[in-house]
């Protein structure tokens, strides 16, 4: 097996986008193996760290540093994803992918009354926006990622850089826009996302638009295999969004 392909098996999906580096040396490779064989996310963080240390001119420094932001994001390690997506950027100035990983972790750690709200969120529309802008230009990294791959991988990035934008609204309490930015993540995310489904129908709740907010929730609740806390988020919304529809007609 190519040690390009074991690397590429260990990392998010996005990692597929990038363009396949080349093994330098034996020793490389080993370094590379250490990071599939580590047993957990910071074993792997720490081999990544090791391998970059020990291989300063590695060509695989983009794809390890992108693979250990998002183990970091999926961790929900709010510090780390900031350290290793900037680190990625660092490496590597055009990785929308890392814009967008930094763009929601900003984004969504946010709240209305941080009194540094609008430093945050300013960096993270910028990280959405500055991704959506590369994609429209972006070419297929591989020449193996076939035009439906890659029309998919870009719609769902770009689903995420609206998310991301939804997000800021919402801390700024900007519903209608909220709603506009969750809509457009909702319709472009491949695979449709149920949790996105679910902000949007807060946010049409916060926006006083109930009965568009039932009609959204109910699209989750019907979705197959719906995972057990989304459905649970979902019949929250739902609970809410019924009172206050309620409350309203009193």
């Amino acid at each position: 097996m190519k040690m390009t392909r074991v690397l590429v098996g260990l990392a998010a999906a996005s990692v597929l986008l990038m363009a396949q580096p080349k093994v330098k040396s034996k020793a490389e490779a080993e370094a590379i193996q250490a990071i599939q064989n580590a047993a957990d996310v910071d074993s792997r963080l720490a081999a990544i760290e090791s391998m970059l240390t020990k291989f300063a001119d590695t060509e695989f420094k983009p794809v390890l540093l992108q693979m250990a932001t998002s183990l970091v994001q999926q961790k929900g390690d709010y510090e780390q994803t900031i350290i290793w997506g900037e680190r990625t950027l660092e490496a590597d100035p055009k990785n929308y992918t890392a814009m967008v990983m930094l763009a929601n972790t900003i984004a969504q750690r946010t709240r209305e009354h941080d009194l540094d709200r609008e430093d945050k969120l300013g960096r993270a529309e910028k990280y959405a926006r500055g991704a959506m802008d590369l994609l429209q230009t972006a070419q297929k990294p591989r020449p193996d990622i076939t035009d439906e791959q890659w029309t998919a991988a870009k719609s769902d990035l770009n689903a995420q850089a609206h998310q991301a934008l939804g997000f800021a609204a919402m801390a700024r309490k900007k519903f209608d826009a909220a709603i506009a930015e969750f809509g457009l993540a909702a319709t472009l995310a491949n695979p449709p996302d149920p949790a996105t489904y679910v902000r949007l129908a807060d946010a049409q709740t916060q926006a006083g638009k109930f009965d568009d907010a039932l009609a959204t929730i109910e699209k989750v609740l019907v979705m197959p295999d719906l995972n057990a806390q989304v459905k649970q988020v979902a019949e929250n919304v739902k609970a809410n969004a019924t009172r206050l529809k309620a409350a309203k007609k009193q």
